[in-house]
C-alpha cells in the first residue's frame, strides 16, 4: 500500500467505526434534547395535517353549495354552511400560518432529513391524489349514459384536493427543502395506486366486454341501461388510473428509483397480486371449459357467466405480472430472485389446493358414488387448479435442477424454504386437530347424519396437501444445510455492507457490487483525486476492467461490513484496497492491496 494510504484508511476506519468519546451525563441530556424534538416535530406535523384537512373540507363544502344553488349562497341547511364557514376561515388561516412557520425551519438541514416531515408530504400527497384522482374520475363517469348527472359534489372535491396535491407535490420536488428521508414514498404509493385502480377497472370493462359477448343481451330488461354503459364507466376508471401510474412511473421516473422499498413494492403488486389474478383467471376459465365438456348439466348460459371476467383476471394479471417480471430483470440479484421465488410461491399454492380438493372430491365420491353434480364440479376446480399450478411453479421452480454445491444456494432460498414449511406445517396442524374433533365427536355423539368420511374429508384433503408440501421443503432444506455445512469459513460469512471511496465511476462500481454480492453500497467521494478518472497505464481508461478488478478483490472476504478504497498507486496505476471490518467496528481485520487494476499488469498482495 502507498505511503499516503495509511493516513486516509485510519481517518475512514475512525469515521466508519463512529469513535466518538462522550460522558454519561451528556449522553443522558443529548437523549432528553432529541426526544423533546422528536415529540416536537410529531405534535407539529399532525397539526399541520389536521388543518389542511380541516380547511379542505370546509372549501369543499362552500364550493358545493355554490354549484349546487347557483347565484344563492345560503340555503335552508344553517349547520352546514356554519361548518363550512368555520373549517375555511378559521381552519385555512392557522393552516397556512402553521404551514409558513414549518417551510422557515426547513432552511436547517436536520429539519429536512427527520422523518416526521416525510411522513407528513407522503401522508398528504398520498390523500390528496386519491381523493383528486377519484373524484374527477367519479365526475366523468357520471356523464355516462346518465340523465341527471351527480358533478357539483366530486367537481368541488376535485378541485380542492388537486390544488392541495399540486402544493404539496411541489414542496416534495423543492430543489432544496425536499425531504431527504422517504422521499420515494410518494412516487411508490402513486404509481402502486393508478397500477391497483387502472388495472382492476381493465379486469371489470374487458370483462363486462367479453360477457355480453358471449352470453349476449338476454340479462338486460328494457328498464336496463344501455349495455355499452358500465363497459365505458369501467373504462374511464382504467383510463385515469393508467394515467396516474404513467405519471409517477414512467414520467415521474419511479422505474428508475434504486431502493428497497421500489423493489418491495414491485414484487407485492406487480408480481405477487398480479401472479394471483392472473392464475385464479387461468383456473376459472379452465373450470368452465372442463364443466362445458363433462359437468353440463346447468344451462349454458350460467355456466358461462363467469367466464368473461375470469378471461379479463388472466389477460389483464398476465400482462402487468409479465411487465414486472421484466422490469424488475434490470434490477439487483436480489430482486430477481425475490420475484422469482414469489411467482413459484404463488404456483405452489395454487397447485396444493388443487391436490386437496382433488383429495376432498374423490373421497365424496368413494362414499357416495352416485353424487350428484356438486362433488364433479368440486373435482373439476381441483384439476383446473393444479393444472394451472403445476407447470407454473415446475417453470419458476425449476425441482429437477437443485443447487448441488453450498455456494449456488441463493440467499433468499433458504428462507422461502422455512416460510413455506411453517405455514404448511401449521396448516397441516390444525386440520389434524379438525380431524381429530370430527373423531371424537363421531363415536362420542348420537351422530346419525352422514358418514366419518363425508365428515373429515375436507380437512383430510388440506392435510395431504399441506403434510405433502411441508416434508418437501423440510427435506430440501435439510439437504441445502447440509452443503451450506461443507462451505469453508471464509465464504460462510456474506458482505452485507460496503464503504466505497472512490475518485470517480462511484455509480457504476456501486451497482456493479450489488450485483456482484448483494450488499448495501455506501459511496464516498475521494477529495484528493481531482479528475473524472482514475489514473491507468493504458491510453484509455476501462470502467469494466477497473468493476472486474474491484469485484474480484471482494470475493472470498469473510466480513459483513467491508471498506474498498480506489485510488491512484504510484501515479500511474490504480490501487485497490479491500479493508475487511470487524462486528464491532473497532479493528479493521487485514488490508489486501491488489495492484494496478488493468491488463498486463502484476497485482501485489
Amino acid at each position: 500500500m502507498a505511503g499516503g494510504q495509511g493516513p486516509l484508511a485510519a481517518l475512514i476506519l475512525r469515521s466508519v467505526a463512529g469513535e466518538a468519546m462522550s460522558s454519561p451525563g451528556a449522553a443522558t441530556v443529548s437523549s432528553v434534547a432529541s426526544a423533546q424534538v422528536i415529540l416536537r416535530r410529531l405534535i407539529l406535523y399532525v397539526l399541520l395535517f389536521a388543518l389542511v384537512v380541516i380547511a379542505a373540507i370546509g372549501l369543499t363544502g362552500l364550493l358545493g353549495r355554490l354549484f349546487n344553488a347557483g347565484t344563492t349562497l345560503v340555503s335552508s341547511d344553517v349547520a352546514e354552511l356554519a361548518r363550512a364557514l368555520a373549517f375555511t376561515l378559521i381552519g385555512g388561516p392557522l393552516a397556512a400560518l402553521l404551514w409558513w412557520f414549518v417551510w422557515k425551519r426547513l432552511d436547517d438541514e436536520a429539519e429536512r432529513a427527520a422523518v416526521g416531515w416525510g411522513l407528513y408530504l407522503a401522508g398528504m400527497y398520498t390523500a390528496s391524489l386519491i381523493l383528486f384522482t377519484t373524484s374527477v374520475l367519479a365526475m366523468a363517469a357520471s356523464f355516462v349514459g346518465g340523465r341527471d348527472s351527480n358533478w357539483s359534489s366530486p367537481l368541488a372535491t376535485a378541485l380542492v384536493w388537486a390544488a392541495i396535491w399540486t402544493w404539496h407535490r411541489w414542496m416534495w420536488r423543492h430543489p432544496v427543502k425536499h425531504p431527504v428521508n422517504l422521499d420515494d414514498v410518494p412516487a411508490v404509493i402513486g404509481w402502486v395506486f393508478g397500477l391497483l385502480l387502472g388495472a382492476g377497472a381493465a379486469v371489470a370493462a374487458l370483462g363486462g366486454l367479453l360477457d355480453v359477448a358471449l352470453r349476449g343481451f338476454t340479462s338486460l330488461t328494457p328498464a336496463a341501461e344501455h349495455w355499452w354503459v358500465p363497459i365505458v364507466r369501467a373504462l374511464t376508471w382504467a383510463i385515469g388510473g393508467s394515467t396516474v401510474w404513467w405519471w409517477h412511473w414512467i414520467k415521474g421516473g419511479g422505474r428508475k428509483l434504486q431502493t428497497r422499498l421500489v423493489d418491495v413494492a414491485l414484487i407485492s403488486v406487480g408480481v405477487f397480486a398480479a401472479g394471483v389474478t392472473a392464475l385464479g383467471g387461468a383456473g376459472v376459465v379452465l373450470l368452465v371449459l372442463l364443466r362445458l365438456a363433462f359437468d353440463a348439466g346447468d344451462p349454458t348460459n350460467e355456466l358461462l357467466a363467469p367466464l368473461g371476467l375470469a378471461i379479463a383476471s388472466f389477460a389483464i394479471g398476465a400482462l402487468v405480472w409479465r411487465y414486472h417480471r421484466l422490469s424488475g430483470a434490470h434490477r439487483s440479484v436480489a430482486t430477481r430472485r425475490a420475484s422469482q421465488l414469489v411467482t413459484s410461491g404463488v404456483a405452489l399454492a395454487a397447485a396444493a389446493s388443487g391436490v386437496g380438493v382433488i383429495v376432498n372430491a374423490t373421497l365424496a365420491m368413494t362414499v357416495s358414488p352416485l353424487a350428484g353434480g356438486g362433488t364433479r364440479t368440486l373435482l373439476l376446480g381441483g384439476i383446473s387448479s393444479l393444472i394451472v399450478g403445476g407447470p407454473v411453479w415446475w417453470l419458476a421452480w425449476k425441482p429437477t435442477r437443485p443447487p448441488q454445491t453450498g455456494d449456488a444456494i441463493p440467499p433468499g432460498r433458504r428462507v422461502y424454504l422455512i416460510v413455506f414449511f411453517g405455514i404448511s406445517a401449521v396448516v397441516a396442524l390444525i386440520a389434524l386437530l379438525v380431524i381429530g374433533y370430527r373423531l371424537f365427536e363421531y363415536f362420542l355423539r348420537d351422530v346419525t347424519e352422514g358418514s366419518f368420511v363425508d365428515r373429515v374429508r375436507a380437512s383430510l384433503g388440506v392435510l395431504v396437501a399441506a403434510g405433502v408440501a411441508a416434508a418437501y421443503h423440510f427435506a430440501l432444506w435439510r439437504r441445502e444445510r447440509t452443503l451450506l455445512g461443507a462451505v469453508s469459513p471464509a465464504k460462510r460469512v456474506a458482505i452485507r455492507r460496503v464503504t466505497l471511496v472512490t475518485g470517480a465511476h462511484a455509480e457504476q462500481l456501486s451497482r456493479a457490487i450489488v450485483e456482484a454480492t448483494g450488499a448495501k453500497v455506501i459511496p464516498w467521494k475521494r477529495a484528493d483525486v481531482d479528475t473524472d478518472t482514475l489514473p491507468t497505464r493504458d491510453p484509455t481508461p476501462g470502467i469494466e476492467t477497473l468493476i472486474k478488478s474491484a469485484t474480484e478483490a471482494l470475493s472470498g472476504v469473510a466480513a459483513e461490513h467491508v471498506l474498498l478504497i480506489i485510488g491512484p498507486h504510484g501515479g500511474s496505476s490504480t490501487c485497490i484496497e479491500v479493508i475487511p471490518l470487524e462486528a464491532g467496528g473497532t479493528n479493521a481485520g487485514h488490508i489486501r492491496t491488489l495492484g494496478p487494476a488493468h491488463p498486463g499488469t502484476d497485482a501485489r498482495d
